[in-house]
């Protein structure tokens, strides 16, 4: 829907920009967790096993806070995982409390096969885009989003004073 008012070029410009970020978020989102759901997965389990799948045996704590999902729904995840044989928690020597989970060989075999078809899936998606424009939105992605998280790490200093 292109609006009849203009609010300036630098306004408009941030807005057009804002609808059309938002949109191609939602459809791509829309698409992956459909895609997702088809290889018989809630996204945190998805989450999870390629979390373990990439960077090995982490504490439990460490694989929802890098997946942003929550304790509780982590512990469930996990439970889910582990009653499939897809992962082991391990209980640290060190400390009790911590546990750590990691991939059983069959999880392992699991994580391959599913990250496989979700890679295929995803190359399949962006293929609209040639290497030289992925690479080049992919910066611009990268840029906004560390200029962003810049503006958040000084607004909170500023609170913290």
């Amino acid at each position: 829907m292109k609006t009849k008012k203009s609010y300036g070029k630098k306004i408009d410009s941030a807005l057009t920009l804002w609808v059309k970020l938002a949109r191609a978020h939602l459809s791509v989102q829309k698409k992956v967790s459909e895609n997702i759901l088809s290889l018989n997965y809630s996204e945190p389990q998805f989450g999870a096993l390629e979390c373990l799948g990439h960077l090995g045996a982490l504490p439990i704590g460490t694989v929802g806070s890098k997946k942003l999902v929550s304790g509780g729904n982590m512990t469930l995840v996990m439970d889910t995982l582990e009653q499939g044989g897809l992962v082991e928690r391990i209980h640290s020597k060190e400390d009790r409390r911590s546990v750590i989970v990691q991939l059983t060989p069959k999880g392992e075999e699991t994580f391959k096969e599913v990250f496989a078809k979700h890679s295929e899936f995803l190359v399949n998606l962006f293929s609209v885009l040639n290497e030289k424009e992925i690479d080049t939105l992919a910066a611009l992605l990268k840029k906004l989003g560390t200029s962003i998280e810049g503006i958040e790490e000084k607004e909170e200093k500023e609170i913290t004073k």
